[in-house]
């Protein structure tokens, strides 16, 4: 989604701001007119993303500001034709200038949300600042998310899961990553060592990078690109969605266990549970 707002939107000036849903703008500090206001005749910058935040720079205009969205459970960000009909729960929409396609945000459980919001000094909105960043950004630290990981005392995957620690890894790409890794999702931190950490970042990097390039893992009609298509990343699955299959690595039965309200999927043959390390 970050991408293909980039090369939709990116250098295009704002003509109209429609909120067809005051819900849609409650994160923002103000009214619904109010956030109409402050998007009119600015120009969006290059897409930016943590975790299920996006953000696009605006200008020209002091403080510096942006326009922030929080894609929550259901929301979406597409670029549409103005002559294409209104979707069902369409919430907020802008048209720009060149009169070309519209930025809409649609939603239907009302859970994302849009605003303006002004940027520290660092570039990043106030709501996103207590995200970390996610292992694709050329500043992560390796070294320090390493130390921080083993510091963390918790089971390895509800570390990957940890937006404070490092965001942009899902409860789909930790089971990849893990599996790819030979890691048990409940293995205590304080046990990674240093090369194992780095192996598992590696493995990260590798699942997102994969995915990003197949358009994301798409289930259902929600998870779609700007451009409303879905992502294939689901047929490359090895782990996650695979109970009872064999195990691509060793053919053992993938297995399902509750995690956290959800489910994790691992291979108990490839990546046996870790006794728990003493203190």
């Amino acid at each position: 989604m970050r991408r293909g707002l980039e090369a939709s939107v990116t250098g295009r000036t704002v003509a109209h701001v429609d909120v067809l849903h005051p819900r849609a703008v409650r994160r923002h500090d103000g009214s619904s007119a109010d956030f109409a206001a402050r998007l009119l005749r600015r120009t969006l910058g290059p897409a930016n993303r943590r975790g299920k935040y996006l953000w696009l720079p605006l200008g020209p205009g002091e403080p510096e500001e942006a326009l922030v969205g929080h894609l929550g459970m259901s929301g979406q960000l597409l670029v549409q034709p103005a002559a294409a009909g209104d979707q069902r729960h369409l919430r907020v929409r802008v048209s720009f200038a060149d009169a070309g396609p519209e930025l809409r945000f649609v939603d239907q459980r009302t859970f994302g949300g849009m605003a303006v919001e002004p940027l520290s000094g660092a570039g990043v909105p106030a709501s996103v600042e207590h995200i970390a960043r996610d292992p694709m950004d050329p500043q992560f630290d390796d070294i320090a998310f390493a130390a921080a990981l083993r510091r963390r005392r918790t089971g390895l995957k509800r570390a990957l899961l940890d937006q404070s620690l490092i965001s942009g890894v899902g409860n789909i790409y930790a089971d990849e990553a893990l599996w790819r890794s030979r890691l048990h999702f409940a293995r205590p931190t304080q046990t990674m060592t240093k090369a194992a950490t780095a192996g598992l970042l590696a493995h990260v990097r590798a699942v997102l990078g994969e995915a990003l390039d197949q358009g994301g893992t798409s289930f259902d009609a929600l998870y779609v690109n700007v451009n409303g298509e879905s992502g294939y990343f689901d047929r490359s699955l090895d782990a996650y969605g695979q109970a009872g299959e064999p195990c691509a690595r060793c053919g053992t039965a993938i297995r399902r266990e509750p995690f956290m309200n959800r489910s994790s999927f691992f291979c108990p043959r490839c990546q046996p549970p870790r006794a728990r390390a003493a203190g």
